[in-house]
């Protein structure tokens, strides 16, 4: 099944199918009817000391990435994640929906990363965990 990324603002369609907001916050100036949300897993956005971080540093997208999926494999987050993966299997087509203005670089492209490789994952397998890189030697 495809899934889709789509900023919040842009209209609805049909060929979206499920729509998700992934983010911790409702979008400014949208009414619920406009953003047509099905779902909304705000337990599945970054914590609000990344979110400001990445939105100071944008040049730093591989450490958000790296620190996000940190945050994802806490215990809040694996009820939310579990229910998104469930989601992604009934329907024909999950629109993840955020309200970035980066549309390549954003916490919906990381999900929909993870969402995939949980994929090919074998059903009822654990959830992904990231191993952190060994420490490096100290010198003397």
């Amino acid at each position: 099944m495809p899934i889709g990324l789509k900023r919040v603002y842009e209209a609805a369609a049909a060929a979206d199918g499920c729509r998700v907001l992934v983010d911790r916050l409702w979008p400014r100036g949208l009414n619920k009817s406009k953003a047509a949300v099905d779902q909304w897993l705000r337990a599945l956005a970054p914590s609000n000391q990344l979110r400001r971080w990445f939105h100071a540093h944008p040049q730093q997208w591989a450490r958000f990435q790296k620190r996000y999926l940190e945050e994802l494999c806490g215990p809040e987050t694996q009820e939310a994640l579990q229910k998104l993966r469930a989601l992604s299997g009934k329907r024909k087509r999950l629109t993840l929906l955020y309200s970035s203005r980066n549309e390549v670089h954003n916490n919906a492209v990381v999900l929909r990363d993870l969402l995939e490789g949980m994929r090919k994952a074998p059903t009822g397998s654990a959830p992904i965990r990231h191993r952190r890189a060994p420490a490096k030697p100290q010198r003397a």
